[in-house]
């Protein structure tokens, strides 16, 4: 059995809404409530607010109280050295999940095991004292995980480089930017070892330089045999770090797999389309009286409908129509769109032996095959279409149909090469490239 550093079990969180009290009730609670979080200099004041008001009423609620479960039934284990990908819309329930795990707040109900120390970077400003300068919050976070100050002497100049904050390594961190706050939180969160790195989507509030450096050094983490929990919406990151990931929503996790399919299903979702389509009843089908599309779906070169493809892969979209009336040139085609609506190819059927034929009355299945290192990562929407050219007709134009999601490899035999940036544009291309060099002329 694989060594287990985190176990969740039914795990539930519970928060109640809508309650209203009216009065002095509400004077009362909060004048307490001040209280406890002001200096003693304010007793008097709230003397003096409780004499105002007299007697205190009965608290009565004007609202009848309501829950919310921003989690509920949630259970899965993280093995030891895996970094695994937490990935959901807003609202979703990620937050409080890590919140939980970080010990930060209490679960309603289930269980969690964590076996290690946990370094956690939530938000700006957890765990950091304003009025503390880097290098005493440094120490301060260390202490918290447990670390003794020789421990940290030995890490202190590492971390401080790694955020870039030589010159304010020993001003109040109250004065920081905020993106030297993140920097410097980044920084001690992931070299004071913990054995259990929780990371919030808080990275994308640095630059590209320091995201791509964040990405490094939890790579570095996890090929020391730490686990890294990783919240993100940028799906480049969660396929390129993570074996696997969960997708939670509306409090559940909805899938639990492989990084690029649970990206892929998450990605989907929010276009509101999937890798296969299937039209069942004929006459609600796209079309008309010469033909009606009946299926159309995303697969690989063994036959298996995918939604995720890795990008040094062929891709298939196969189509399939009924031909309902004989004597017509049909020629399908497609067009693909990135996830920012620019197309990025038109195709049709230009094979010789059927363009410009007439069909005779048959269930025809066509595919269209995207050679590997051709499409850049990302996610592509399939809209697909057929007519005849002479005279031009169409005979049925479906948008959005289908779509996938193209997962980079990082491996070197894709275009990417070694290089772990961003690579602009919406195709990337492996080109041959070729070189000669002469000699030069002497002196």
């Amino acid at each position: 059995m694989a060594d287990i550093a985190v176990k969740v079990h039914d795990l539930g969180k519970r928060y109640e809404i809508g309650t209203r009290r009216n009065g002095g009730a509400t004077m009362l609670r909060e004048a307490l409530s001040d209280t406890l979080k002001a200096p003693l200099t304010k007793l008097a004041s709230l003397a003096r607010r409780l004499r105002s008001h007299g007697p205190v009423p009965t608290a009565v609620s004007s609202v009848s109280p309501r829950h919310i479960w921003a989690l509920r039934n949630v259970s899965f284990e993280v093995p030891r050295g895996e970094i695994i990908g937490i990935i959901g819309p807003n609202g979703a329930g990620k937050s409080t999940l890590l919140k939980i795990l970080s010990r930060i707040t209490e679960p309603s109900e289930g269980r969690v095991e964590i076996r290690g120390r946990v370094g956690s970077l939530l938000e700006i400003g957890t765990g950091f004292h304003p009025e503390l300068t880097g290098r005493e919050n440094a120490y301060l976070s260390g202490a918290l995980l447990g670390m003794r100050k020789a421990e940290i002497d030995r890490k202190l100049d590492e971390i401080i480089a790694f955020a870039e904050i030589e010159k304010f390594a020993d001003t109040p961190v109250k004065h920081y930017s905020s993106g030297m706050y993140v920097r410097l939180a980044f920084a001690v969160a992931a070299h004071l070892e913990p054995e259990i790195l929780i990371v919030d989507e808080v990275l994308a509030v640095g630059d590209v330089a320091f995201q791509r450096k964040c990405l490094n050094k939890m790579e570095d983490v996890r090929q020391h045999g730490r686990t890294i929990l990783f919240v993100s919406h940028n799906m480049q990151a969660i396929t390129r770090l993570c074996t696997r990931a969960i997708l939670i929503s509306h409090g559940g996790i909805q899938h639990d797999g492989s990084a690029a399919e649970t990206a892929g299903k998450y990605l989907m979702a929010n276009v509101k389309t999937s890798a296969e389509r299937v039209w069942s009843e004929p006459l609600s089908a796209p079309g008309d009286r010469v033909a009606r599309l009946r299926k159309v779906r995303v697969r690989d070169e063994s036959g298996c409908t995918v939604d995720a493809i890795d990008i040094r892969r062929t891709v298939g979209i196969e189509m399939v129509f009924e031909v309902l009336e004989d004597g017509h040139a049909l020629i399908p085609a497609l067009e693909l769109y990135n996830e920012a609506g620019t197309c990025v190819f038109l195709t049709s059927d230009l094979d010789p032996v059927s363009r410009g034929k007439s069909r005779q009355r048959a269930t025809v299945t066509t595919v269209a095959w995207i050679p590997g290192n051709l499409l850049s990562e990302g996610l592509f929407l399939v809209t697909v279409f057929l007519s005849t050219i002479r005279p031009l007709k169409s005979h049925f134009h479906q948008r959005d149909a289908v779509a996938f999601h193209v997962v980079d490899s990082f491996a070197p035999d894709s275009a990417r090469g070694d290089w772990d940036g961003p690579i602009p544009g919406v195709v990337r291309p492996l080109l041959r490239w070729t070189n000669q060099a002469t000699e030069a002329p002497g002196p």
